[in-house]
Parts: structure tokens; sequence; C-alpha cells
């Protein structure tokens, strides 16, 4: 008879990590296209790059 245990918790720690794995590549893809937006700023001199909003407003952007 096999102990259903292990399979559970191997399960759970698979699934924890696939997730923890899919934050981290999300994270990272946010942080690569701020330091991107950051290096254009410091070529071209500005001192922030607005965005503009669904009200006609441009504003800063939130990362």
């Amino acid at each position: 008879m096999v102990d259903l245990m292990p399979l559970v918790l191997f399960g759970l720690v698979g699934a924890a990590a696939y997730f923890g794995y899919q934050q981290m590549r999300r994270e990272t893809a946010r942080v690569v296209e701020r330091n991107r937006r950051s290096e254009q700023e410091m070529r071209s001199g500005a001192q922030g790059t607005l965005v503009r909003g669904d009200d006609g407003v441009y504003r800063l952007p939130k990362d």
C-alpha cells in the first residue's frame, strides 16, 4: 500500500515553488521595465515620464 502523505507533501511543495517562481518572474519584469524607463529618462535629461490616464490627465506612473 502506498502512503499518500509524501505525495501530498511533494505536491504542495511543488505548487508553492511554481507560484513563487511565477511571482518572481512578474516582479522581475516590473523592475526591468522601471530600470529601462529610468535609463531613458537619464539619457534624455527628463525629470519623469508622464502617462495619460483614463480621464485624459497626464500623471507620473505608479510603480
